[in-house]
């Protein structure tokens, strides 16, 4: 499979040198669980990327589902960037603080809003500490509004019930990112209320072993590997999921810089899935 790391991943250096491009867009897309308890507004205020603005994914989001930051509508998103300062034609860069965590997640938003040209800096923040760059402090310096045109591509997008049919059609892979013991039912779920277990069916990768110890992606063949480890046929399309949306998007970066173009992210994910007693779930491996 190709390598696409070129087009989905920028170095630390690449963004030092870009940090003045008028038609570049830094964002923090920075996002801990709730059992975290740790507060990435006010960690993005103490140190961020100059220039970065602050993408918060449960506020852009579906206001009026009860589940976990779901994908905003098209119009809602669009109003969501130009309160960013974010327009079309820019090119985006997202990462987080964490390395490579919650950022594939706005990667993957900003995709399914029909946006082509964004990427993931590579090892995220502390990457970009680490290689000697500079952070800034307080709230961003957002740019005059600019017009942002949202189109839902769907085909990046899986609900409950286009997981429901897959498992009958088998017309994807459905590959799980969250870890062994989760996957299982052997370890409780951090949110409450949702059931242990998994789609049935489903394969499990656990989204950090596509992670290197500085938190950079690893390289294609690593990946190749390890998606093969899980069982998952490269040749065929995959659905990813996970608790939320969030690391399962991180599968779904992976697969892009192998070039593997037909994955899709069920955005309800467990929290969705879990909770819902009509829907099937399995335990074991």
């Amino acid at each position: 499979m190709p390598d696409l790391a070129g087009k989905w991943l920028v170095e630390t250096e690449w963004l030092s040198k870009h940090l003045d491009a008028p038609d570049l867009a830094i964002v923090d897309g920075s996002w801990h669980l709730p059992t975290m308890r740790r507060d990435a507004r006010k960690e993005y205020l103490e140190e961020h990327i100059p220039g970065a603005v602050f993408f918060d994914i449960d506020a852009i989001s579906d206001r009026e589902s009860d589940l976990p930051h779901m994908l905003p509508s098209p119009l809602a998103f669009s109003s969501a960037m130009q309160d960013l300062g974010i327009g079309d034609g820019m090119r985006i860069v997202v990462y987080d603080n964490s390395g490579i965590y919650s950022a594939p997640r706005v990667w993957w938003t900003f995709r399914a809003m029909g946006v082509n040209d964004v990427a993931v800096l590579n090892g995220g923040l502390p990457k970009w500490k680490a290689d000697g760059h500079p952070v800034e402090t307080g709230p961003a310096h957002v740019r005059q509004a600019s017009h942002f045109s949202a189109r839902l591509n769907r085909e990046l997008l899986r609900d409950a019930e286009d997981m429901q049919a897959l498992l009958s059609s088998k017309a994807a892979q459905i590959v799980d990112a969250r870890s062994a013991e989760r996957f299982s039912g052997e370890a409780p779920e951090p949110r409450a209320g949702l059931r242990s277990g998994h789609i049935p069916g489903s394969l499990n990768l656990p989204y950090d072993r596509l992670i290197n110890n500085d938190g950079t992606l690893k390289s294609a063949d690593e990946i190749v590997a390890a998606f093969k480890a899980a069982n998952v046929d490269l040749e065929q399309p995959v659905a990813t999921t996970c608790g939320s949306g969030v690391t399962a998007s991180t599968l779904a970066l992976a697969l892009a810089v192998i070039g593997h173009v037909h994955t899709s992210v069920y955005d309800g994910s467990w929290s969705e899935w879990g909770a819902n007693e009509d829907l099937p779930i399995t335990t074991g491996v």
